[in-house]
């Protein structure tokens, strides 16, 4: 889920994408996105989410969901981004393709990658939920998810954090000391930190509701990432009993800010609809994400920026179908994120990488 992630290319799918109501994009790049140059596409055919650079800015790690590839379901690769794209070659196999994956991000060093696998449940591919008569979209929320590093062959080093129940969307803080990742070990879906060894585990928000996709900021002080929360009764009874179910409804949510003890929790968007993948612009001062507020149908997600007192909302790409799971690399001078263009009527959600402009 990782961020929502491993299962968010499938999103459009789901909203009426599969039905053809939005024409194929045959582009790359979009004339209104201005601070995006150089688009270049690294793969084709699959659905790839949730990259993420490494330290040194020379690699990215990330899911893919690809039949050539064997992936069946969301398993997680490595890939040194400055040697072309992935369009004619598969790049190194991380995960093992052992149960299903999700968040990968690359440990202090560059020699590692931590992720989330349920692997510890079996081999096999969890199942997905079933399609509800209410047509509702939802999100699993697997038991069997806990967090794992690996080399950079695929080799298990360690189990970062296992405890019983969701352990998962995990990401290090860029001074290298923290990670941040996503529980429901209280009974609630909410945010924890820990030592770069998986120690002193501290309990981040409180919040009744889906807390998650939480990334540090440039400085290592604060963390951002999306919320659920439920206010009405009914609202509040119908997130208790999904989330007994191991499901959660991904369809509205917020984006916070707090500090990485848990105080200061600032709402910075006030939107509706589904606001999420959120990433800290490289100055600190302002918030990438990915949403479908302006969307007439759901399924429409554009990456905005916003400052980090939620004003200054700017539009950033303008897909018709969808953008999301923004990063910026460690010196700013790119953007990577996942994309609905280009992919020939499909619903293969690929991977861009390009230059960031001010």
């Amino acid at each position: 889920m990782s961020a929502f992630s491993d299962n968010h290319p499938d999103y459009c799918k789901l909203h009426g994408n599969e039905k053809g109501k939005t024409s194929a994009d045959s582009t790359i790049h979009y004339p209104a996105e201005k601070h995006l140059t150089n688009i270049r596409q690294l793969t084709k055919e699959g659905d790839y989410a949730e990259a993420y650079f490494s330290f040194d800015d020379s690699m990215i790690s990330f899911q893919a969901k690809s039949k050539g590839w064997g992936a069946e379901c969301d398993q997680i690769y490595a890939f040194p981004f400055s040697d072309g794209d992935m369009l004619g070659r598969q790049p190194q196999l991380i995960s093992n393709g052992i149960g299903r994956t999700t968040c990968s991000f690359f440990m202090p060093g560059d020699t590692t990658i931590l992720y989330a696998s349920t692997r510890s449940g079996g081999d096999a591919c969890p199942p997905e939920p079933e399609r509800r008569a209410d047509g509702k979209y939802l999100w699993p929320v697997y038991a069997d998810f806990d967090i794992y590093i690996a080399n950079l062959k695929g080799e298990i080093v360690d189990t970062l954090v296992k405890n019983p129940g969701y352990d998962a969307e995990a990401t290090v803080s860029p001074k290298g000391d923290l990670i941040v990742f996503t529980s429901d070990r209280t009974g609630d879906l909410e945010l924890f930190t820990c030592r770069i060894d998986g120690s002193d585990v501290k309990q981040v928000t409180f919040g009744l509701g889906y807390d998650g996709g939480a990334f540090f900021s440039p400085d290592g002080k604060k963390l951002v990432f999306r919320s659920s929360r439920p206010k009405t009764e009914t609202e509040i009874s119908e997130y208790k009993q999904l989330l007994s179910e191991g499901l959660v409804a991904p369809t509205n949510m917020e984006i916070y800010t707090c500090n990485v003890d848990g105080s200061d929790l600032q709402q910075i968007t006030h939107l509706g609809k589904a606001n999420w993948a959120p990433f800290y612009h490289p100055s600190g001062k302002k918030i990438i994400f990915s949403s479908n507020h302006a969307g007439e149908r759901g399924f429409e997600f554009n990456l905005y920026m916003i400052n980090t007192d939620g004003s200054g909302l700017e539009q950033i790409t303008f897909d018709p179908v969808f953008d999301a799971f923004p990063m910026f690399s460690y010196d700013g001078k790119k953007l990577i994120f996942s994309s609905n263009r280009n992919n020939g009527g499909t619903h293969f959600t690929n991977l861009f990488i390009a230059d960031w402009v001010e």
